[in-house]
């Protein structure tokens, strides 16, 4: 059998150690990129060693990094220490070769003779180091195995095979956990300057678990409250009105537990402990219907929220001056009416329509404190001031659609204008005449069928032109409600199709 006791061989080793990279700065900087510190003890490198000193019959074997002031063995069999200097290395030799190292008596070898390995413990005699070497040429360290007996044998061609063979899986090793150390730093990176972006927002911005514990909450939160970044739900009551506090949380634990969007307006405690109004928003990241993590903001609207109420306070009291008016003429049918006995019901009745005219006026008005009404009770609001038979001139079906306080404007507006239009030119405009309003609801939709009969009358109901009536109905019906209308005139009355989507009510 063919022995090898000289760095000839038949079998191609790794690569080559390439003189750019055997500069003692650039080899060290290569070597720090593999981490080779997360390495010490990898069971699978110990696997390597444990079957090198097998196969090659030696009480030694060691997978050995040579750093800049001594040699670490990253698995080992044989050895209980797990570091020595460099400047008794003998893998620090031999991974600038090209070929395998083989020393098959260090005694008698110029270079290691007087080494205190082998004048001393563990008085190394024979000695095989296989280089390490990076794919760009830096040499690491070296495979070897150790015999305290010379061998001038050297290896058999089998162990020298099969040596060559296990160095290149301590490359790959070392390439896997070179390459999770770029993963790992790329990731790193990435998240600095996320971090940085998110840290330079005007506003805060924080990410929590499927709980609602929060993991990372950016640096505006101490700029603004000069608090501690919080963990938990609970670390937030420091930094939120207390009067706004319980109907928030339970807002957002709503939220959370439901894995469905959360919204909220509440006032920020500030270092200097002032409040502003803020608007805080979160996501739920949803994977196979479940929530994963949050991801929320919160944002300074304290300007806009102050014009707001601003705005309202100035909607409310020309809505109280609206109303005074209605009260002013009132009084003043009263007064005129008093102690004029052939007067007094016409009096009373137009008291009344005054009345419901006020009753209909808080509808309209922004932000009316009427919320949750339906659309049936609008209409009967609205069309009491035009009934003088206690209900029998109009009739009102269909389901209570609630409305909100947005949509209540405009549908104010439009059944306004076709009560007044029928109080003129229509059925309204006679004694006898009806009017007949129909609410339904299907797929998404609201149609409301407005039907005017005047046949008993002498004149048939006159048609308007496209004035200012219809473009206000247009308006309101097509570019507030995004809906559409439909009108047709037959000889005893008019009728009107008004459909409206269910979502442009709950505005």
């Amino acid at each position: 059998m063919d022995m090898f006791t000289s760095e000839e061989t038949l079998w191609p080793q790794g690569n080559a150690p390439a003189p750019p990279f055997c500069d003692e700065g650039e080899r060290l900087s290569v070597l720090a990129a593999f981490g080779t510190q997360g390495l010490l003890g990898d069971p699978e490198l110990k696997q390597l060693v444990t079957f090198a000193a097998a196969l090659c019959q030696t009480p030694v074997s060691t997978v050995t990094v040579v750093e800049e002031t001594r040699q670490r063995f990253l698995a080992q069999v044989g050895l209980e220490v797990s570091e020595t200097p460099r400047s008794t290395s003998f893998c620090a030799h031999a991974m600038l070769q090209t070929q395998p190292m083989i020393v098959s008596d260090a005694t008698q070898d110029e270079r290691f003779a007087d080494n205190p390995l082998v004048t001393g413990e563990p008085n190394i005699r024979f000695y095989a180091g296989f280089p390490l070497v990076s794919e760009e040429g830096a040499p690491l360290g070296a495979l070897c195995v150790i015999d305290t007996e010379p061998r001038p044998e050297g290896l058999t061609e089998l162990q020298h095979q099969g040596m060559t063979v296990l160095a290149a899986a301590v490359m790959r090793r070392f390439g896997q956990r070179r390459a999770s150390e770029a993963a790992r730093s790329e990731i790193a990176l990435r998240e600095a300057r996320l971090r940085r972006m998110i840290d330079s927002v005007p506003g805060i911005a924080w990410r929590a678990d499927d709980k609602g514990n929060f993991a990372y909450i950016n640096a505006r939160w101490k700029e603004l409250t000069g608090l501690e970044p919080p963990t938990t739900t609970a670390g937030w009551q420091g930094a939120i009105h207390p009067d706004d506090w319980e109907s928030t949380l339970a807002k957002f634990e709503a939220a959370v537990g439901a894995g469905e969007l959360f919204e909220d307006e509440w006032r920020l405690r500030l270092a200097d402990g002032s409040y502003r109004w803020v608007q805080s928003r979160a996501v739920p990241v949803v994977e196979e219907g479940q929530a994963l993590s949050w991801f929320g903001t919160v944002f300074d609207i304290d300007k806009s929220h102050r014009m707001m109420e601003s705005q309202d306070l100035l909607a409310r009291e020309l809505s109280h001056r609206i109303k005074n008016i209605f009260a002013v003429v009132s009084g003043l049918i009263a007064i005129r009416s008093r102690g004029r006995e052939e007067v007094a019901d016409f009096a009373a009745e137009l008291t009344d329509a005054i009345r419901a005219l006020g009753t209909a006026h808080d509808y309209v008005r922004p932000m009316s404190d009427r919320r949750g009404e339906t659309l049936s009770g609008l209409l009967t609001d609205l069309l009491a001031p035009y009934d003088t038979k206690g209900g029998e001139r109009f009739s009102i079906k269909g389901p209570g659609v609630k409305i909100g306080a947005r949509a209540a404007t405009p549908l104010a507006l439009i059944f306004h204008e076709l009560a007044t239009n029928s109080a003129k030119y229509g059925a309204l405009s006679c004694k006898e005449g009806h009017v007949a309003v129909t609410v339904t609801e299907a797929e998404g939709q609201i149609r409301v069928d407005w039907e005017e009969r005047a046949s008993p009358c002498k004149t048939a109901p006159k048609k308007d032109s496209e004035g200012f009536g219809s473009r206000l109905l247009r308006m309101a019906i097509e570019g507030q409600l995004g809906g559409r209308f439909k009108r047709s005139y037959s000889d005893d009355g008019l009728d009107v199709e008004i459909s409206v989507p269910v979502s442009s009510l709950s505005d």
